[in-house]
């Protein structure tokens, strides 16, 4: 029970000249439980939201050059090269590709370290990598060598190891540095740890400084990802509303053009608008999403491209 502020007027009887201020008794609210609101769910047949931004491996799509840096991974990563860098503007799925590969490797019986944030120390880094390879902890010049040791001991396991650093463009150079110095360590036939950078444009930048030279000269596979084409975008749409459970197309074809215009074939962005989109449509009570809806979306979208008839006029 939730008491009910009284107002000042509330408080006090006018009961006459000379007369005593009597209180009233506060109304008091009567509690009930809120019936949480339907969502667009069950209105479009879905199980879950297709359009979520975590990146769920669930809903991993082979377009934008994915697939094709998905191949050149596993090609690297089987031949035993070092190092592999894979450059995505933001949005572009670099994260949900790494993921994708991280589930793929361990289930082959790779041993892997997944390091989402490489904004630390050289010490820091070999600390990370240690702890996902699951290695005994170390300080100061123990550190390196029970790396090596932990590396070592599981190639006389039969496993291989694999580091993949995302949003390598945040890694300072002394860390770029410090992972060209493991990259060395290997027996007879192969390397101990490969190395996977997965980075932003600026991770080139970088890597042009003549302070990581080496490291850079060491890069001997590398992969981009590129936005949706056009062609792509519905398929795109189907894929994730398909695995959530839709059994129509929930997106007009004059939808999906729209989507795709106004995203440029960017995955996050293109995902914001979808969602929003399924929004309006649900509030209408249509079954599928027309072009209007996502203009509509576009026009509360930072980073969308409508043209200025869609920004000015109502649809």
């Amino acid at each position: 029970m939730v008491a009910q502020a009284p107002s000042p007027a509330s408080n006090v009887e006018d009961a006459g000249e000379g007369a005593c201020a009597t209180k009233k008794p506060r109304p008091r609210r009567t509690s009930r439980k809120l019936t949480p609101p339907l969502t667009y769910l069950s209105h479009f047949g879905l199980k879950e939201f297709p359009f979520g931004l975590t990146p769920d491996t669930a809903y991993f799509f082979p377009g934008g050059g994915a697939q094709g840096a998905l191949n050149t991974l596993l090609v690297a990563l089987e031949s035993g090269e070092g190092l592999i860098k894979i450059v995505g503007e933001v949005g572009s799925g670099k994260t949900l590709l790494c993921r994708h590969l991280l589930n793929r490797l361990e289930k082959a019986g790779w041993a892997a370290a997944y390091i989402p944030n490489p904004h630390l120390s050289p010490e820091g880094l070999q600390l990370a990598l240690l702890e996902e390879l699951d290695g005994k902890a170390a300080k100061g010049r123990a550190l390196t060598r029970a790396l090596e040791e932990r590396l070592l001991a599981l190639a006389q396991e039969g496993k291989r190891a694999v580091a993949l650093i995302d949003e390598a463009q945040a890694a300072p150079l002394e860390t770029l540095e410090a992972l060209r110095l493991i990259t060395n360590l290997e027996t007879e036939k192969r390397k101990l740890l490969q190395i996977v950078l997965f980075g932003q444009p600026e991770l080139d930048a970088k890597l042009a400084d003549p302070g990581v030279r080496q490291i850079r000269g060491r890069i001997a596979f590398h992969d981009q990802i590129t936005p949706l084409a056009a062609s792509e975008t519905p398929a795109y749409l189907m894929h994730r509303t398909r695995h959530a459970g839709a059994g129509e197309t929930l997106f007009h074809p004059g939808a999906a053009r729209t989507l795709h215009r106004a995203s440029r074939g960017v995955p996050r962005l293109l995902n914001i608008l979808a969602h929003k989109a399924l929004l309006l449509a649900y509030g209408e009570g249509r079954a599928q999403v027309l072009p209007r809806h996502v203009i509509l979306a576009g026009r509360d979208t930072p980073g969308c491209r409508l043209n200025w008839f869609e920004k000015v006029f109502p649809r």
